[in-house]
């Protein structure tokens, strides 16, 4: 089950955000994909996930293009963007369920909480999202992704942000336990640490811009990227 990503090129508007950038990950492999703001990151996983159309190249899974396969795709997929995308009304256990129900996974009361309680939320379970900090949205957003069954592959952006250093570690190991279970996992993040994980890659998308083909770095430090060759 390998995620390919080939001569990949983005832009905004009228600006270009980076080209040709590629990738192969294969099950139990990480990404970390790094950059300054503005570089492309987000536009990236967007891509990634199906929600936009590259300016070039493409995206495929198991050998075949993923817009050829959307539905069977978002099946194996679990995605965390920037936005908060909770309803205020709901309760904390109401908003696990329902985001796994939309996600296409059964969740049952008992593994809800079981998720919440996995990061930290069991006590602020029945509490309505807008009694909760930015920080345990957040929790709540992740604690979608942690019901079973786990996607075989996770594409999250910035998924430490407004965590506690607590928070951050517990959801750093349960990452680096869905690798080492066979998940792929693709990440950005501003915080100092990556996963540690043994199959790790790092792409960098500032080094990519106006410079020709790129691509990611395997068992890399994070400053560091390989450009590709013909």
């Amino acid at each position: 089950m390998t995620l390919q990503a080939s001569g990949l090129a983005i832009a905004k508007g009228h600006s270009k955000l980076f080209t040709d950038v590629g990738f192969e990950l294969a099950p139990g492999q990480a990404l970390r994909v790094q950059g300054n703001n503005g570089s492309g990151k987000t536009s990236l996983l967007r891509v990634l996930c199906g929600l936009a159309q590259p300016l070039r190249g493409e995206v495929r899974w198991q050998g075949r293009r993923i817009d050829h396969q959307r539905a069977r795709y978002q099946q194996l997929l679990g995605y965390l963007g920037h936005a908060q995308g909770l309803k205020a009304e709901l309760t904390a256990l109401e908003s696990v369920r329902f985001g796994a129900l939309v996600a296409g996974r059964a969740c049952s009361q008992g593994q809800a909480l079981a998720a919440l309680q996995g990061l930290g939320l069991l006590s602020r379970a029945h509490l309505p999202v807008r009694a909760l900090s930015m920080g345990q949205r957040r929790r709540v957003l992740l604690a979608r992704l942690t019901v079973p069954p786990t996607p075989a592959l996770l594409v999250l952006d910035e998924p430490f942000t407004a965590l506690d250093q607590a928070s951050a570690q517990a959801v750093g190991r349960w990452l680096e336990a869905q690798v080492g279970q066979g998940a792929i996992v693709i990440y950005t993040t501003h915080q100092g640490e990556g996963l540690e994980v043994a199959r790790h890659q790092t792409l960098d998308l500032g080094r990519h811009l106006g410079q020709g083909p790129g691509r990611a770095a395997a068992q890399a430090p994070v400053e560091s990227a390989t450009p590709e060759t013909a």
